[in-house]
């Protein structure tokens, strides 16, 4: 996985830089139009598309690219944009240090429920309102982050969070009280917390339930009511992914994956990797 170039927000004037925004149409001319190969950032991802025609594929899922969608990514996805022709919209990136610094709690990432770890992360389609809404914000925010005006950062930050919470609103949302809600979220970073460090020990939901003190279904029924799949999906889609990176981006075999992510022999994986994916590890690599 090593062989996957890795983005990080920063430049080479000023090595804390936490926010940038861009144009797709301006990307797409300095890269005179050839795509990157697959790679991940170390930080948040918002696309804009106004215009395009193309693919973006994102942890092996591909999607059309189109007008008037947006794409919400998370940290350490690998993702790649094919373009047939130029695209027009925005990409705004962020990072954690960005929110700290403009008061915005990490659990509202959670709590929003717009950036999804790991599996199927569709893009959020737009009707020509919501699209002009969210445009607006953007422009704001370029001409913004590209003036000399006080407290141009923490207007940004303020711009940001009303995008994140008028995308949020176009979801559905949840009808559970507050302090529901807050518990369930408290859980869910705690859970996702534990899956990122013992994905490839901890193949039982139990072993998280006893880690949360919480019972294996209060979890899953807890992770369901906020992400739309229960612990035990979110675990198998974060086995996976790992899976399908060493297999694409790495020279190991199957074998030498199935002992990295845990699993005590070789069929073991291959049967888990065909019942979540419906074909073997070797064949997934064969056919990549």
């Amino acid at each position: 996985m090593d062989s996957i170039k890795t983005y990080q927000l920063t430049d080479a004037e000023n090595h804390q830089v936490t926010f940038d925004i861009r144009k797709m149409e301006d990307i797409y001319d300095k890269k005179n139009g050839i795509p990157d190969l697959p790679h991940r950032h170390d930080f948040y991802i918002v696309i804009l598309v106004a215009k395009a025609k193309g693919s973006h594929i994102i942890d092996f899922n591909e999607f059309t690219l189109e007008e008037h969608q947006v794409f919400f990514l998370s940290p350490g996805q690998v993702h790649q944009i094919i373009e047939e022709k130029k695209s027009f919209g925005w990409v705004l990136t962020f990072s954690r240090q960005f929110m700290l610094k403009n008061n915005i709690d990490y659990r509202f990432i959670e709590d929003i429920n717009l950036f999804q770890d790991y599996g199927y992360t569709p893009p959020l389609q737009l009707n020509e309102i919501q699209f002009n809404t969210l445009n607006t914000y953007s422009t704001e925010i370029f001409e913004t982050y590209h003036s000399t005006s006080k407290f141009r950062i923490e207007a940004i930050g303020a711009l940001i969070k009303l995008f994140l919470i008028f995308s949020n609103n176009i979801c559905t949302i949840h009808s559970k009280d507050p302090q529901q809600l807050q518990a369930g979220s408290l859980i869910l970073t705690a859970y996702k917390d534990l899956v990122e460090h013992h994905f490839s020990e901890w193949h039982k939901v139990q072993q998280y339930a006893e880690a949360l003190h919480v019972t294996p279904d209060h979890l899953n029924r807890t992770i369901k009511a906020l992400i739309g799949k229960t612990a035990k999906e979110y675990l198998q889609s974060r086995i996976i992914i790992a899976a399908k990176r060493l297999l694409t981006f790495s020279e190991k075999t199957a074998k030498e994956i199935g002992y990295d992510l845990g699993f005590s022999e070789p069929a073991n994986f291959s049967n888990f990797f065909k019942k979540c994916t419906g074909q073997s590890p070797t064949n997934f690599k064969k056919n990549i």
